[in-house]
């Protein structure tokens, strides 16, 4: 056997004190870094297996709407544009590899409702089905490169990370960029001023956006300077972008009381549904808001998520998988309590939610006020049942308003 001392790669040459590991064969050694470089070699050679998307795999759109029919209640016209467009996507990506004369382009989407409506929980919930790399993005700490605040290539740094830094499992994941209202520019007119949150942002964003080759910080921007670049391609990356765009019912109501004009304008006008000015939205409504026309038509399929009226938020409470009132029915199992709720408790947390105007986040709160004094007491208690009713709720809820209320 060679002295310790004396051990070399066979490939490299270089020493054992030199290198992190030196294995050996038969009648050689190999370090670690010549085993890392022949795995880039292989991959890039295309000899080993690749992860993508076989189209037997690949779930129909009626597929995918009835699993987010699963978790999600409501919002059906978002759940179909969104199945149709995430299933679209992924055929494109397994098209790009034959030799065919149609280019399918990317089709990126954006989400406008208000808050609470599942805009975040439908993008979360398709990627669940998938098992793609997905991460969640907030718009309002991105600034243009130089400063305060986050490089618009952190977008893909974190999806990096969830994806263990398989380049090639990134290049095929969902970025769900949430807030993308907050990076409207203040007015109609282009500034002449820096606008580093704003449209600054919506120009860096473009190339993502379109499909392009970005050297991405693997550890993010300013921390680390040093650090090696890993190039990503976006080309396959699919973009969902959500807002509220509180605001944007008044553009919709100029736009719509201009058109209504003529004969028939009052017809028209008891036409619309006031109560939900969404659903009449449509890309240059964006436009108005504050959006550059560029990122608007990178985001060509536009859907509306409904307000949620009181029936769909007391579905919310009960009925998906993971609903609010069987997740803290499980947390109390988990201490042996059989936990219930009286249907008037139920309905009293719907209303209250309604007065809140939350949405489906306010039911958590809610729910959490309520159950507080009694997860904190019943662990210890020894009981094997709790039943919620009505009255305990209202007391609840109004003790921690009156609290509020002194603390201001």
């Amino acid at each position: 056997m060679a002295d310790k001392g004396k051990r070399r790669c066979s490939f490299c040459g270089r020493a054992e004190s030199e290198v992190a590991l030196l294995m050996t064969g038969m009648s050689g050694y190999i370090c670690n870094e010549c085993v890392e470089q022949a795995h880039n070699i292989l991959r890039e050679e295309a000899m080993l297996p690749d992860k993508d998307f076989k189209i037997a795999e690949l779930p129909k759109p009626k597929e995918i709407k009835a699993f987010l029919d699963e978790y999600v209640i409501g919002q059906d016209e978002a759940k179909c544009a969104l199945a149709v467009s995430v299933y679209n996507h992924y055929k494109r990506i397994m098209q790009s590899g034959t030799a065919d004369d149609v280019e399918i382009e990317k089709s990126n989407i954006i989400m406008v409702g208000s808050t609470g409506t599942g805009k975040t929980l439908l993008a979360r919930t398709i990627a669940r089905l998938l098992k793609v790399p997905f991460t969640i993005v907030d718009a309002t700490v991105l600034t243009e490169a130089g400063y305060v605040g986050e490089d618009i290539e952190s977008l893909l740094t974190r999806l990096l990370q969830v994806a263990d830094y398989d380049v090639k499992a990134a290049e095929r994941g969902i970025v769900f960029i949430d807030e993308i209202d907050k990076i409207a520019r203040k007015g109609d007119n282009p500034s002449i001023t820096r606008d580093v949150s704003g449209e600054g942002v919506q120009q860096g964003l473009l190339k993502l956006l379109e499909g392009s080759v970005v050297n991405v910080p693997p550890q993010g921007g300013r921390k680390h300077p040093e650090q090696k670049m890993i190039a990503v391609n976006t080309k396959n990356i699919l973009f969902i972008c959500g807002g509220a765009f509180d605001g944007i019912e008044k553009k919709i109501a100029q736009r719509l009381n201009t058109h209504v004009v003529g004969y028939d304008s009052v017809q028209n006008k008891q036409n619309i549904d006031k109560g939900d000015m969404m659903r009449y939205i449509v890309p240059q409504d964006l436009r108005s808001f504050g959006l550059i026309p560029e990122i608007v038509g990178r985001l060509p399929i536009l859907t509306s998520l409904r307000p949620l009226d009181r029936e769909a938020l007391r579905n919310i409470l009960t009925e998906p998988k993971n609903s609010i009132i069987k997740q803290y029915k499980k947390l109390m199992e988990m201490d042996g309590v059989k936990l219930s709720f009286e249907d008037s408790a139920l309905d009293y947390i719907v209303d209250t939610a309604v007065e809140y105007k939350l949405g489906a986040r306010g039911l958590r709160s809610i729910v959490e006020t309520i159950m507080m004094d009694k997860m904190f007491e019943i662990p210890s208690a020894g009981v094997k049942s709790c039943k919620i009713t009505k009255e305990y709720a209202r007391k609840q809820i109004e003790r921690s308003a009156s609290i509020g209320g002194a603390a201001e």
